[in-house]
C-alpha cells in the first residue's frame, strides 16, 4: 500500500481534430483504394529499439520523428500494415505496425473490456471500481469535502496501471513501462494542475479503502479538496487477491 502525491503545472498541446482528419485523409488518399480503418485501441508500446514516424504509411515518405524502445504513441487508424499516430512532441505521422504493441487490446484477460463488467455512467466502471469510488466518495462528504468526479481518461489510465502491476509482478509507483504515475499521465495527454496515486493489494474493496484511511498518506491524498476527479482500476491479482490503483486529479 503507497501513496504519491505532486503538485505540477503542465502546459501542453493539444492537436486539433482537423489536423487528424486532414492527415489520415492525405494518406488513404495517397494510396487510391487503401483508405484507414478504425482500430479498437487508442495507445501502443514501441517494440523496435528505434522507430521512424513517416510524414506517410510507407517507407518512401521522408522521416518527421523517431521514438524509442517502451514509449508510447498514441493511435488514431491504421493503412494497410501502418498505423497513423501521434508522438512527444505532437508529430503527426504514420509508423509500421510490426514494431508496436496494443497496450490496450481487446482481449480476454483484459477487464476494461470484460463481457460481465458492470458498466455505469461513472465512466465504465466494472462492480469493483464503482464500490471503491463510492466509499471514496463518502469519505469525503463525511468530512464536507465535495464529491469526486470520474474522469474518463484518467480512470482508463488506472485501470492499464493496475494491469501493468499485475502483468510485470511488481508493487510500486513507478512502471518498469510507464515510468512515475506523473510521466503516465503526461503521456496520455492528461492535463492537471495538481495530481496523486494510491496503490493497495487486497482481498476486499472495502479493507483497501480502510487500509487508505488508517495511512497518513493514503488519507490525505483521498481528503485533499485540491483533487476534483479521479480514476480507478481495480484488477484480479494471484498474489493479493486484487491490486487497487486510484489516480486523483485536480484542475
Amino acid at each position: 500500500m503507497r501513496f504519491i502525491t505532486v503538485k505540477r503545472k503542465n502546459i501542453l498541446k493539444f492537436t486539433i481534430i482537423a489536423i487528424i482528419v486532414f492527415v489520415i485523409f492525405r494518406v488513404s488518399t495517397s494510396f487510391g483504394m487503401q483508405h484507414y480503418y478504425n482500430v479498437d485501441f487508442s495507445t501502443a508500446i514501441v517494440t523496435a529499439s528505434t522507430l521512424n514516424v513517416r510524414s506517410g504509411p510507407g517507407t518512401q515518405y521522408k522521416v518527421v520523428a523517431t521514438v524509442k524502445k517502451n514509449e508510447y504513441i498514441r493511435v488514431f487508424a491504421g493503412v494497410g500494415n501502418w498505423y497513423i499516430v501521434q508522438v512527444e512532441g505532437d508529430f503527426i505521422g504514420a509508423v509500421s505496425n510490426q514494431y508496436v504493441k496494443p497496450i490496450y487490446p481487446q482481449s480476454s484477460n483484459n477487464t476494461w473490456n470484460t463481457k460481465n463488467d458492470e458498466q455505469t455512467q461513472n465512466g465504465n466502471m466494472n462492480s469493483d471500481e464503482k464500490e471503491v469510488f463510492d466509499l471514496i466518495n463518502k469519505q469525503r462528504t463525511a468530512q464536507g469535502l465535495s464529491a469526486l468526479k470520474v474522469d474518463n481518461e484518467t480512470q482508463r489510465v488506472a485501470r492499464i496501471k493496475a494491469q501493468d502491476m499485475v502483468d510485470n509482478n511488481y508493487f510500486a509507483h513507478n512502471s518498469p513501462i510507464y515510468g512515475s504515475p506523473f510521466d503516465m499521465l503526461k503521456s496520455f495527454k492528461i492535463s492537471y494542475k495538481t495530481a496523486g496515486e494510491n496503490i493497495a493489494g487486497n482481498s476486499s474493496n472495502s479493507g483497501a479503502v480502510n487500509s487508505w484511511m488508517n495511512s497518513s498518506g493514503h488519507r490525505a491524498n483521498i481528503l485533499n479538496s485540491s483533487f476534483n476527479y479521479t480514476g480507478i482500476g481495480v484488477v484480479s491479482s494471484p498474489k493479493y487477491g486484487k491490486i487497487y490503483v486510484q489516480m486523483f486529479i485536480g484542475r
